[in-house]
C-alpha cells in the first residue's frame, strides 16, 4: 500500500531504528569534521594559492548538490539501507584517497597531488548526499507528531559531529600522533592521519549500519527514470514543495557564508583579535548549543506550536542574529562590565549572546523545515523530496562562501547583513505555509 505523507512505515523497533540512524550520521559527520583543521594547511603544502581552499570546499558542496537528489530517489526505489551503506563505503574510499594526496604529490608532482585532493573531495561530497536517505528513513519510521523531534536528533548529530570531529583531527595531526604511527604500515603524516581517521569513522558507521539498521517495510517507487533537472522541475511545480526548496537554498547561502567569514571577523575585529584556538572554542560553543537545541528543545516545542510556526520563529531569530553579529562589539560597549576574569569583556558577552541566538534560530529552523518537507511528500516520495531540498541546500553552500568572501573584502559587515536580508523572503514563505496549515486545520 502507498503511504501518505503522514504515514509510518513498519519497522520492528522504531526507536532503535531512529537511534541507529542518528548514530550513523553522527559517526559520518565526525569523520567529515576530522579533516576541517588540516584542510587549509594541506592545500598550502602543495604551494598553491588560498583560492584553492575555497574551491576545494565548494567542490564538496557541488557534488553533494548533484548527488543528493539521485541518492534520495534511489532510496525511494531500492531502499534506505542500501543507499546509506553504499555511501558510507564510498566515503571511506574518498577519505583514504584524500590521505594519500601528499604522497601522490611527492611522486607525481604538486599538480597531480592537488588533483587527487579534488577527486577525493568530489567523491566525499557525492557520498555526503546520503543525508537525504537518512532523513527519509527517519520520516518512514516515525509518527507525524514525533517526526520533528526525530529529525531534530539528526540535526543534533550534525552539531555533535562538528564538536568532536575537529578535536580528533587536531589530535591526529599532532607531532605526537605522527611519531606514534611511524611504525605502522601506512603513510603517517600530519595530513594523512586525520584523513585515515575520517575513513575509519566511515567504516565504523558502515559496520553499525550493516548490523543494526533494518530496512523499513514500505511501498517503493517503481516508475520512469528521472534526472536531477527533472526532480527539481517536479519539485518546483509542486506548490507544497516549491517554497521549501527556495527556503533551503536561501538559508544555506546565508548560513554558509557566515560560517566561512566568522573566523576572519573575530580575528580582524579589534575588540577580539582571536587566534585559531579561541575561534575554535567559539565554534564548539555554538555546536554544543546546537546539539541541545535540536536534540532536546525542537521536538517539545513542535508538539506545542507546530513545525510551521516554529520555522517562522526560528527564521526570525536567525535574521536578528545575523544582522547583529558584525556589530557585537558596538552592542557590547553599552553593556555593564560583567566582572569575573579579565578575558570576559563586555564585547565578548555580547558576541556569546548573539551566537546563542544564532544557534537557537538555526536549531529551530532546520529541523522544522525538514519536518515540513516530510509532510509535503507522499510516503513513497520521501527520499526524493529530501534529496531535492538537501540538493538545494548544497547548492546554497556552494554559492554562499565565495560570495560572502567577496563581500567581506569590500565591507566587513556586509556578508552578515546580506545573509539577514536573504532570510526575509524565507520568513514570508514560511508565514504563508503556516497560514495555509491553519486554514486547512493542519
Amino acid at each position: 500500500m502507498s503511504l501518505s505523507g503522514g504515514a509510518t512505515a513498519a519497522v520492528e523497533r522504531p526507536r532503535r531504528a531512529v537511534a541507529t540512524v542518528v548514530f550513523v550520521v553522527f559517526l559520518d559527520l565526525v569523520g567529515f569534521g576530522i579533516v576541517i583543521p588540516i584542510l587549509p594547511y594541506y592545500v598550502r603544502s602543495f604551494g598553491v594559492g588560498d583560492v584553492f581552499i575555497g574551491l576545494l570546499a565548494a567542490t564538496y558542496s557541488l557534488t553533494q548538490f548533484l548527488a543528493a537528489p539521485a541518492l534520495g530517489r534511489a532510496s525511494d526505489r531500492w531502499g534506505r539501507r542500501p543507499v546509506v551503506t553504499l555511501s558510507l563505503a564510498g566515503s571511506a574510499v574518498a577519505w583514504v584517497v584524500f590521505g594519500l594526496g601528499d604522497g601522490v604529490g611527492d611522486t607525481a608532482g604538486p599538480a597531480v597531488g592537488v588533483a587527487t585532493l579534488f577527486a577525493a573531495r568530489a567523491l566525499a561530497g557525492a557520498m555526503g548526499g546520503n543525508i537525504a536517505a537518512a532523513q527519509a528513513y527517519v520520516a518512514d519510521v516515525t509518527a507525524p507528531d514525533e517526526r520533528a523531534g526525530a529529525l531534530g536528533l539528526v540535526g543534533a548529530s550534525f552539531s555533535l559531529g562538528f564538536i568532536f570531529g575537529p578535536a580528533i583531527g587536531g589530535a591526529l595531526a599532532s607531532e605526537t600522533a605522527v611519531r606514534a604511527a611511524a611504525s605502522l604500515p601506512i603513510p603517517a603524516t600530519r595530513f594523512s592521519l586525520p584523513a585515515f581517521g575520517a575513513a575509519a569513522m566511515s567504516l565504523v558507521a558502515l559496520g553499525v549500519a550493516l548490523v543494526a539498521l533494518d530496512e523499513p517495510d514500505r511501498h517503493r517507487t517503481i516508475g520512469a527514470r528521472s534526472t536531477l533537472v527533472g526532480d527539481f522541475a517536479t519539485a518546483l511545480r509542486d506548490p507544497a514543495l516549491r517554497g521549501l526548496v527556495f527556503a533551503f537554498f536561501l538559508v544555506s547561502v546565508a548560513f554558509a557564508g557566515v560560517q566561512v567569514m566568522f573566523i576572519p571577523f573575530v580575528a580582524d575585529a579589534s575588540a577580539y583579535g582571536f587566534d585559531a584556538s579561541a575561534a575554535a572554542l567559539l565554534l564548539t560553543y555554538v555546536g554544543v548549543l546546537g546539539a541541545v537545541n535540536q536534540g532536546v528543545l525542537v521536538g517539545r516545542l513542535a508538539e506545542r506550536f507546530g513545525s510551521a510556526r516554529l520555522a517562522v520563529v526560528g527564521a526570525g531569530i536567525l535574521l536578528a542574529a545575523l544582522a547583529a553579529l558584525p556589530f557585537a562589539p558596538e552592542l557590547g560597549s553599552v553593556l555593564p562590565a560583567p566582572g569575573g576574569p579579565t578575558w570576559l569583556t563586555r564585547e565578548l558577552v555580547a558576541l556569546l549572546a548573539v551566537l546563542g541566538l544564532l544557534s537557537f534560530g538555526n536549531g529551530l529552523l532546520n529541523p522544522s523545515l525538514a519536518t515540513l518537507v516530510s509532510a509535503s511528500a507522499s510516503g513513497d516520495r520521501q527520499g526524493t523530496a529530501f534529496g531535492v531540498t538537501q540538493g538545494a541546500g548544497s547548492l546554497g553552500r556552494t554559492v554562499g562562501p565565495p560570495v560572502a568572501a567577496a563581500l567581506y573584502a569590500l565591507v566587513y559587515w556586509s556578508p552578515f547583513v546580506a545573509g539577514a536580508v536573504l532570510v526575509l523572503p524565507v520568513i514570508a514563505l514560511l508565514v504563508g505555509i503556516a497560514r495555509d496549515g491553519e486554514t486547512s486545520g493542519g
